[in-house]
């Protein structure tokens, strides 16, 4: 069994142990030939690109790659797929919040196209759990997520749903929404979430609003239909009111009042036109990225590993 690791890399300092600890794992399974492909999205330290080279350099299973700028965890993880050459394609973090013990865990499953690893218990402060949470929650109506499956990083997929995956393109990935685009035979495994040794996420309130807005744009009509829905309610209510109006002052010379009322009235539905165009605004802000069909990502250099 041909198998590839591939792990994007930002800021890490931890890339020897992990490095050690997935070659203790792999180099005892019997039958089981490996690669294991770093991706470096262009941390600030180069350092770590110093690293990476190293660890390539004495080892011929390890590749490492470097992006020209940073693109991303989704893109970076997309460049290690596109590199990979295993029949099965492992993912995982570079922070060791994921044990490569579990590795074998998810091996044991290959009949299943997508496995997903099952954290016991994440170890994520309380903002990150709560917009984890909301997260799941859409993608079980947007990506038909199976019930009682929990989405992390740590993930195997068959080589059939990689090519599946890097067949698509789209300017803004996101890999769960691919994965499931290709195929739903899914399942999920039990495994560890250990503490962050040091330093903190790289996902920032900005990065997780601009993941969600992929989720919600990229893959679904959801916004649009909701604003859609929101603008006939809204109409239903205005000809219904202004019909009251005309009965009151009509059939028993009721003037019309409440100038503050109206007021807050017209800023509502203000409101409502100036979001409903931004919503439709980057909409068509997508659809012309994805019409001019820019890489997801830019190759600043590689190493190689040589076979041992």
């Amino acid at each position: 069994m041909n198998v590839s690791i591939v792990i994007p890399v930002y800021r890490s300092t931890v890339l020897e142990e992990l490095a050690t600890r997935i070659h203790a794992v792999l180099s005892g399974l019997p039958e089981t030939d490996y690669e294991v492909i770093f991706v470096d999205d262009a941390s600030p330290d180069p350092q770590v690109w110093a690293v990476l080279e190293e660890i390539s350099r004495r080892s011929g299973r390890v590749r490492a790659i470097q992006l020209t700028r940073n693109f991303g965890q989704q893109p970076a993880t997309l460049c290690g797929l596109a590199e990979a050459r295993g029949d099965f394609v492992i993912t995982m973090d570079d922070d060791l919040q994921h044990a490569p013990e579990d590795i074998p865990k998810l091996l044991s499953l290959t009949a299943w196209d997508i496995v997903i690893g099952q954290l016991d218990r994440k170890h994520h402060n309380l903002f990150r759990r709560l917009t984890s949470r909301v997260k799941g929650y859409f993608d079980r109506i947007i990506l038909g997520k199976p019930k009682g499956i929990q989405m992390s990083a740590f993930r195997m997929l068959s080589r059939t749903v990689v090519d599946g995956v890097l067949s698509i393109r789209t300017p803004h990935p996101f890999l769960p929404a691919l994965m499931f685009h290709v195929s739903q035979n899914v399942t999920g495994v039990r495994i560890s979430h250990s503490s962050r040794r040091e330093g903190r996420s790289g996902y920032t309130f900005w990065k997780l609003i601009r993941l969600f807005s992929n989720l919600l744009i990229n893959n679904s009509s959801l916004v649009l239909r909701l604003v859609g829905n929101l603008g006939v309610l809204f109409a239903g209510i205005s000809f219904l009111m202004a019909g009251v109006v005309v009965y009151r002052k009509l059939a028993h010379g009721v003037s019309v009042r409440g100038w503050a009322s109206l007021l807050a009235t017209e800023l509502l539905l203000g409101g409502l036109l100036l979001f409903s165009v931004g919503i439709i605004g980057e909409y068509l802000i997508r659809i012309i990225e994805s019409s001019e069909g820019k890489p997801t990502y830019f190759i600043r250099r590689r190493t190689e590993g040589r076979r041992p």
